[in-house]
């Protein structure tokens, strides 16, 4: 079974597998204690990750990257089996990032341990990591950029990226991958009230699953809506017109044509350099994200800080000091000037 079930804590050891090689080889353990090194929080292992991403970088960039999202129920993990196995069959290797939610106690996925693809995790040719949101906001763990850059070195060359739900904040997903694919499931009659415009404004493709058996005209009642839907909003793409789909992740039926879908959009945005320049913009964003959050790490661990914080938190929680004033005293004590 090719469904990683490392342990979600680093061991003492894990150092010795930041080097490169046995990653770049394809070897399956080393790429599992790779991520448990890049998703620890220790700041040692941080260094050390840091450090392979920065050897493995010159073989990362070729694969498809998409992301999937969709409201709880609509069929996310099932559709995502039919799909990849579609996929291996036409002679890729897959890859799964399955973004869980975290458990509030131990931080680990609380799903990660049940195996909710077992044909797809059984081939071959797949690797699935399922990965502790830890609270991130859009349902992706915090360094899901830097798995997909593992699991491209290791050799996968397609990378579906799975997330929790649909919300304001999901469309984080937008800004890791290539392609948004959107699910929804037929049915219910307010399917577009249900979802933040936003999102279906980012979706690239809209694919409607669940499209068999007495659900069919459902199903087709929703594409056709969701269709004429997408011509009344915005999109930033010259080259790419938003697509609505109808599929069966039971039956397999049309999960060729949502694959076919997905090369054309890649082949659209490959030879416009659209897609280079999505990936430069998410590299800077991504340079961005580091520099927050470092910034946020030694802000909470200054001494100063620190002695401020206690009688800070709780006066701005009886009311008597002002959210935006504490804020700029907590500043001030890290040296940073009011302009």
């Amino acid at each position: 079974m090719t469904l990683d079930r490392a342990a979600r804590q680093p061991t003492d050891d894990v150092g010795e597998h930041r080097h490169a090689g046995a990653i770049l080889a394809g070897d399956r353990r080393a790429l599992a204690r790779a991520i448990t090194l890049i998703e620890s929080t220790r700041s040692d292992h941080r260094a050390q990750a840091e450090s392979l991403i920065a050897e493995l970088l010159p073989a990362t960039g070729r694969s498809v990257r998409i992301g999937i999202s969709g409201v709880p129920g609509v069929g996310k993990s099932t559709f995502i089996e039919a799909f990849g196995l579609h996929i291996v069959d036409r002679g890729h290797r897959v890859a799964v990032i399955t973004v869980d939610p975290s458990s509030p106690i131990s931080g680990g996925s609380i799903l990660g341990d049940k195996t909710r693809m077992e044909k797809l995790a059984r081939h071959p040719s797949t690797y699935i990591r399922p990965s502790p949101s830890g609270g991130s906001l859009g349902g992706v763990a915090r360094r899901t950029r830097e798995v997909i850059l593992a699991t491209e070195a290791a050799g996968f060359d397609v990378i579906l990226v799975e997330t929790v739900g649909v919300g304001q904040s999901e469309t984080a997903v937008a800004g890791l991958v290539d392609m948004f694919m959107l699910l929804i499931a037929p049915g219910g009659g307010d399917e577009l009230q249900g979802l933040k415009k936003g999102i279906v404004e980012l979706a690239e493709l809209i694919v409607v699953n669940k499209a068999d058996g007495d659900l069919i005209p459902a199903a087709e009642r929703a594409r056709r809506d969701y269709a004429a839907a997408l011509h009344l909003l915005r999109h930033d793409s010259t080259v790419w017109t938003p697509k609505v789909l109808k599929c069966s992740s039971m039956t397999g039926e049309a999960i060729d044509e949502v694959w076919e879908t997905a090369e054309a959009f890649r082949n659209a945005m490959s030879t416009t350099g659209k897609l280079d320049a999505r990936r430069a913009e998410q590299a800077k964003a991504w340079m961005w994200d580091e520099v927050h959050e470092a910034l946020s790490r030694r802000l909470t661990d200054d001494a100063e800080v620190g002695a401020l914080l206690p009688e800070l938190e709780v006066r701005v929680q009886e009311g008597s000091v002002n959210p935006a004033d504490a804020a700029r005293q907590i500043l001030a004590a890290f040296g940073c000037k009011d302009d």
